[in-house]
């Protein structure tokens, strides 16, 4: 994957003015882009667009990208092309729909750096977004193929089978196939889940798989998103808590996610804050079942324990462990203990192994802080890994800092 050579001297020229411009560009581009294809506001989350998420994410990926490109000493891209894929994949994004959004992509580029925008300097940056759009289709393809999903008919129906109440604002539902073909998952793995709301549209949620691989149904757990500050609440969480019930069928897309729970001997490390505890949950259910011997290292910060989901789940698995140690603190609640403190998180205090693999699931602020911490204590970086509940703008913050 390489840009001709007329088109790397131009892309190294002008990295500088598209990044500067990269949020103003991809903002445009989706306005222009969703008012002549309102469609496929189906399939991309209004909420983070509202925000301003999803175009600083793709900001900072295509500029990643081009990076990645012309400097030879730019980490490797490979990791976030994949990242990008399974998610793309889990919400039914198809191959025509690169030409859409390449071609109102580069309107964008054009309109907002105006004269600058040269045919030469078009036809490099349309040669950056082809290069980009192409590996991603072929590995979308792929991940398509391996899943048996038909690209025209993405989205599987499942029936609930089971709902359980797990805490205040959180619910687990469990759901089968409804033509009883089981898509096998990987532990780790996430699935999208589409609803059709009462104003008439249609909207994808992503959720972690909080159940282990291996199992006959998938478990998924919602926290019902509460507006505040202004914000309005979450459309499909609420939709979700207020009309799923035992018998409600949902279309669910293929499992998806690269993150996985690996077979090595190392210690885990599993670090989660809120609902960011459903990856860790499926990770402890998958050890309790497969591999009792592996230590683990569980801390979890949540605001009280009325808030604290999958609680009873987790220790009961984790009580079939040889070697498990785990901590938690609540940040709005009293409680001393030997495993459970009150306030923030804080791993001062707390035993680390150095060679352990560490997983965060949580809020941004709240990994970017706790990932600083672990690297001060001499955790090495590329083996903290984390996992990013929508738009991915991890690469856009600072990688260090206190808790």
């Amino acid at each position: 994957m390489q840009l001709s050579t007329d088109s790397e001297a131009i892309v190294r020229a002008t990295a500088d003015v598209v990044a500067t411009h990269a949020d103003e560009i991809t903002t445009l581009f989706y306005r222009r882009m969703f008012e002549a294809h309102p469609e496929l506001l189906n399939v991309f989350n209004r909420a983070h667009q509202a925000q301003g998420d999803q175009p600083k994410a793709l900001a900072a990926s295509v500029v990643a990208f081009a990076v990645h490109l012309i400097d030879p000493d730019a980490p490797d891209f490979s990791p976030v092309m994949r990242r990008i894929a399974h998610r793309h994949v889990s919400l039914g994004v198809s191959a025509r729909q690169y030409t859409i959004v390449g071609r109102y992509l580069l309107a964008a580029v054009d309109e907002v750096l105006g004269e600058a925008v040269t045919p030469a300097v078009r036809a490099a940056w349309d040669e950056v977004y082809w290069l980009f759009g192409c590996s991603l289709i072929a590995e979308e393809a792929r991940l398509y193929a391996e899943a048996g999903t038909d690209t025209d008919h993405p989205w599987r129906p499942h029936r609930v089978v089971e709902r359980v109440e797990e805490a205040r604002d959180a619910i687990s539902l469990v759901l089968e196939p409804v033509d009883g073909h089981i898509l096998p998952h990987r532990t780790g793995q996430y699935v999208a889940v589409a609803v059709d709301l009462p104003d008439g549209t249609r909207q994808p949620r992503q959720y972690t798989i909080s159940s282990a691989s291996g199992s006959a149904a998938l478990r998924v757990t919602v926290k019902r998103v509460r507006g505040s500050d202004g914000a309005p609440d979450g459309q499909v969480s609420t939709w979700l808590h207020e009309n799923a019930h035992v018998g409600t069928v949902l279309d669910v897309s293929q499992p998806a996610g690269d993150l996985l729970l690996d077979d090595s001997d190392d210690a885990l490390v599993l670090i989660s804050a809120g609902i960011g505890i459903t990856p860790v949950a499926a990770i402890v259910d998958d050890l309790a079942q497969r591999r009792p011997d592996r230590p683990v290292h569980l801390f979890h910060v949540d605001r009280e324990p009325e808030t604290h989901a999958l609680v009873a789940d987790v220790r009961d698995r984790a009580q079939r462990l040889n070697d498990v140690r785990a901590l938690t603190w609540y940040s709005a609640s009293e409680a001393e203990g030997s495993a459970v403190r009150s306030g923030r998180m804080d791993l001062a205090d707390v035993e680390l192994p150095q060679t352990a693999r560490v997983f965060l699931c949580g809020p941004l602020p709240f990994m970017q802080a706790i990932r600083g911490a672990l690297v001060a204590r001499g955790i090495a970086p590329e083996r903290i890994e984390y996992e990013v509940f929508g738009p991915d703008r991890w690469a856009r913050q600072p990688k260090s800092g206190a808790a």
